[in-house]
């Protein structure tokens, strides 16, 4: 379930208005009143609590997940947020074995224990649409955090919920019940939670993985720990997603941070401990190949959907039947996935990178200033893809294009890694790098998309349809054929620019 909620302090002195017609249409039921027990769990240094994330068990309701706020970055206060909200049945002592493998990635190998319990008295509204339904709820809590029998601290919130089924008008219901609540003397929207107001400052510390803010006067083992943080940081962040979601962005962008992660360790290797750095690369390797097996089919698919819709109406349940092999595929794929990721293996893969993300291998040379070293060793992606390019036949093989586009990748995140210390030009060539990348992988995935229908284990009619598919994949891999060398001589004459030495 998708939580979308606004939250308001309160002192007090607040009373909860009368919320009658506040929304045209909508009625408010009686205020009720309920007493909630409530334990949070977290690891001992509150890894979930700092990565956005809480785990709760509620006397009465079991237990609750809740990952990190989809739009909290970069939204303007006030703004209301949606995050995932899981809920799971299990006894009161121990989290359930399903909540905690969703965040098996911050957990790993620590132990979850209590850390806040809470004692609320909720006073609660709700508003209905015309059937009875509800739109929205609004609470009005005042918290007690227990020591014990103690009570170690109190205070109060105003919570704005709008049911999952009303996204279309969640703004249009929050707006003006935040302003009835604020006329009545709420305080600002606050999107604090109420397990980190409890934990205090230490719940607000950085996750154990945040990337430092570099500069061009800044050593190179600092820039080189910054650029591994942001992909371990990255990959951290979609776990949960790829465990929860059907949603091929969460697997796209962990293997987009495995793909950054093992680039960076190939590019700056000379300033790293070899006896550290190979053997991150190749498990690294290993979980890039089922984030990859997974990716590539979701592509697939994704691609095949939408080239399906030019098909002959008399064709549409054919190429529908056609896919749902693929689907097939891609569910098989998913659970390899699940289970690579259920391991120790990858566990102790997370612990290392984690380390890595703090305190990589540097050898002494990574001392010198970042400016002075990384842009040569940022460089050498770009000589191996312009020498690779030279060495093209006429015609390349689809093979010797896609090899092209690795390079092309491996430079452009060379020249992102280094542009925090170089500036726009580095920037401007990476952008020149994704188009190149962009054009071939296109034509990569045409490649792709008829080897698979060729491939495919069909026949009657929808052997027919596969024929259709291919015949449209050879133009799309033609087409961009024609047009990568124009793409690459844009990026050649970015290789001129100041950074590059």
């Amino acid at each position: 379930m998708i939580e979308r909620e606004v939250k308001l302090g309160a002192g007090p002195a607040f009373h909860l208005p009368d919320l009658s017609g506040v929304i045209e249409g909508v009625a408010v039921t009686p205020p009720e009143a309920v007493r909630l027990e409530t334990v949070y769990y977290d690891t001992p240094d509150l890894r979930l609590a700092r990565w956005g994330v809480s785990l709760r068990h509620r006397r009465g309701e079991g237990w609750t997940l809740k990952l990190p706020p989809k739009n909290a970055e970069g939204q303007p206060q006030g703004t209301l947020l949606e995050r995932d909200e899981l809920v799971f049945q299990g006894g009161a002592k121990k989290p359930p074995e399903a909540a905690v493998a969703i965040v098996r990635a911050y957990v790993r190998k620590a132990e979850l224990v209590p850390v806040a319990r809470l004692s609320t008295v909720r006073r609660r509204v709700r508003l209905v649409d015309a059937a009875g339904a509800r739109v929205a709820e609004v609470v009005d809590d005042e918290v007690s955090v227990r020591d014990g029998r103690r009570v170690a601290a109190r205070f109060r919130e105003i919570e704005v919920e709008v049911m999952p089924q009303q996204n279309g008008a969640a703004p249009s219901i929050v707006d003006p019940v935040v302003m009835r609540l604020r006329g009545a003397g709420a305080g600002a929207p606050d999107p604090t939670p109420k397990h980190i107001r409890a934990l205090g400052p230490r719940a607000t510390e950085p996750p154990e993985v945040a990337p430092q803010p570099v500069q061009a006067d800044s050593p190179a083992k600092d820039v080189i720990k910054h650029v591994l943080a942001e992909s371990i940081a990255s990959l951290l962040r979609h776990d949960p997603l790829i465990r929860t979601s059907g949603d091929p962005e969460a697997v796209h962008q962990a293997r987009v941070a495995t793909r950054k992660l093992r680039s960076h360790l190939r590019t700056f290797g000379t300033l790293l401990d070899p006896e550290w750095t190979e053997p991150l690369r190749s498990e690294l390797g290993w979980l890039a190949m089922g984030l990859g097996a997974v990716r590539d089919r979701e592509v697939l698919l994704e691609r095949l959907h939408e080239s399906a819709k030019s098909l002959p109406a008399s064709d549409l349940r054919s190429a529908a039947s056609l896919l749902h092999v693929l689907e097939l595929e891609i569910e098989t794929l998913r659970t390899k996935l699940m289970a690579e990721l259920g391991s120790l293996r990858y566990i102790d893969l997370l612990d290392r990178l984690v380390i890595a993300a703090q305190s990589p291998a540097t050898l002494p040379e990574a001392d010198e200033t970042a400016l002075k070293v990384l842009p040569q060793l940022a460089a050498g992606p770009w000589r191996r893809l312009r020498s690779a390019v030279k060495q093209l036949p006429e015609m390349p093989t689809d093979p010797e294009l896609h090899r092209i586009r690795i390079l092309a990748k491996r430079a452009r995140y060379a020249a992102e890694a280094v542009s925090p210390i170089v500036g726009s030009a580095a920037a401007a060539f990476a952008r020149a790098a994704a188009k190149l990348q962009t054009i071939l992988g296109e034509h990569q995935d045409s490649v792709t998309a008829q080897a698979w229908l060729r491939s495919a284990r069909i026949s009657g009619r929808r052997a027919f349809v596969a024929g259709e598919l291919i015949g449209m994949e050879h133009i799309a891999a033609e087409d961009a054929r024609s047009k990568w060398q124009k793409v690459w001589k844009a990026l050649d004459r970015k290789s001129l620019r100041q950074w590059m030495p």
